[in-house]
């Protein structure tokens, strides 16, 4: 049988029940098992494509998912744990508060999710709200600017890896976390008259030593031993993989069958009906459709487009802000258990990747000669030594965010404070 037919077949059914106007709940639930019932009949009729897809989704998971996440998950299980965040809170409240309308406890969420990416800062965004640190609004609005993707694969992957040129790392990353920062911003402003989560208090003047006491107190509050504590740190983060894995995998092999169906392709040509090629060239419309499904095929498409060199980075950009229904499947897994709802994220992460590709375009200035230089052949780290050089990238990132957050924190500290003495005088 046909893959086409029987997509056909039961889109008629489908459209069927639709003209029946059958209850809401009950057509919502028939769709649901006909897009499952596709699935499984498709994985029937092609199961070689459908095996190496899997295959192809593991290896990704083993590879960089795996050794690039689960440090990154233990630490912050163990941090949170051990009360930084708290001290975090109390720390960064001058500075997360009037910027982004989030409690100071943010900046820790945000200073992780910038080390390892894709998921972190989504499944801490949902601790913290089970923690008390954050009410439901404001972590689904740190959710939606802190879950960016890592710096590693910006540099690494995509600009040494794909397109071969290590001088477009500064131009992605730059691109990436300003339209990151812009969308916690502006999402400052919604559900702006919803309660807010009141600061973590504790005794003291200065503003480090508050902090201190801030995570002594918690620490007090959990007693738990160290060795329980890493334990639960260790199984929550392997449990938490494990359905990331699931994802990756399942979504690897929708987008094989998607691509064998023709659906990519015939979207596609959709796209290239109504968008000028001005606007976008035609030879980046399956590869920003790919990228809608999964981030790492689209950025590898994108890269190799005959286009300009301008048009195929910001592309790529756009699909790593965006970052695929697959990490958005891998978000919801991750944080609807706390309530969180993912519409917002999904939102934030469409119009992050239009501003990513805009301030591509701003920042590399279309028509200078160094973009047009020819490629080179960068050193890029193999071998079975490589996950460390990640993990010390990824490290050196998230000391580097929350040295940042620690010296603004105090200079915001020291300036309200200087404010206070001055009225106090007056």
């Amino acid at each position: 049988m046909d893959f086409r037919a029987l997509v056909f077949f039961l889109g008629i059914l489908a459209t069927y029940f639709a003209i029946l106007r059958v209850r809401k709940d009950t057509l919502s639930a028939l769709s649901l098992a006909l897009a499952v019932l596709v699935l499984a009949a498709s994985m029937v009729l092609f199961p070689e494509p459908s095996f190496r897809a899997a295959e192809r989704g593991l290896k990704v998971w083993w590879d960089v998912v795996l050794p690039a996440l689960l440090p990154f998950f233990i630490a912050a299980e163990l941090l949170m744990g051990l009360g930084v965040v708290h001290f975090m809170a109390v720390l960064c409240q001058p500075i997360m508060r009037p910027l982004f309308n989030v409690p100071g406890a943010g900046s820790f969420t945000m200073a992780m999710g910038i080390a390892s990416g894709y998921p972190l800062g989504a499944a801490l965004s949902a601790r913290l709200k089970d923690e008390g640190l954050a009410n439901k609004t404001e972590a689904e609005r740190l959710m939606c600017f802190c879950n960016t993707s890592d710096p590693l694969f910006m540099t690494g992957a995509v600009a040494v890896g794909m397109f071969r040129r290590a001088d477009l790392a500064i131009v992605i990353t730059t691109a990436h976390y300003l339209s990151a920062l812009l969308v916690g911003f502006l999402m400052r402003f919604w559900k702006m008259k919803d309660e807010k989560t009141p600061p973590v208090e504790s005794e003291g003047s200065f503003i480090l030593v508050r902090a201190y006491r801030a995570m002594r107190d918690a620490q007090r509050e959990k007693k738990k031993p160290f060795g329980e504590l890493l334990g639960n740190s260790v199984t929550r983060s392997i449990n938490t993989l494990l359905s990331i894995l699931g994802f990756i995998v399942l979504f690897s092999v929708i987008f094989e069958l998607l691509r064998i169906a023709g659906v990519t392709a015939a979207i596609s040509n959709g796209i290239s009906r109504l968008v000028p090629d001005s606007i976008i060239p035609k030879a980046l419309h399956e590869p920003l459709v790919s990228g809608f499904f999964e981030i790492t095929i689209g950025t590898t498409m994108a890269s190799e487009a005959e286009a300009p060199l301008v048009a195929r980075v910001a592309a790529a950009s756009a699909i790593i802000a965006w970052s695929g229904l697959s990490v958005l499947a891998q978000v919801a897994a991750v944080t609807q258990p706390s309530g969180l709802s993912v519409a917002p994220y999904a939102f934030a992460r469409f119009f992050q990747g239009i501003m990513a590709a805009v301030f591509t375009v701003l920042l590399m200035k279309p028509g200078e000669t160094r973009w047009s230089l020819p490629a080179f052949d960068p050193y890029v780290p193999a071998g079975s030594l490589a996950w460390v050089r990640n993990l010390g990238t990824s490290t050196a990132a998230c000391a580097a965010a929350l040295a940042a957050a620690l010296v603004i924190a105090l200079a915001v500290s020291a300036v309200l404070s200087f404010r206070e003495n001055r009225g106090s005088e007056r």
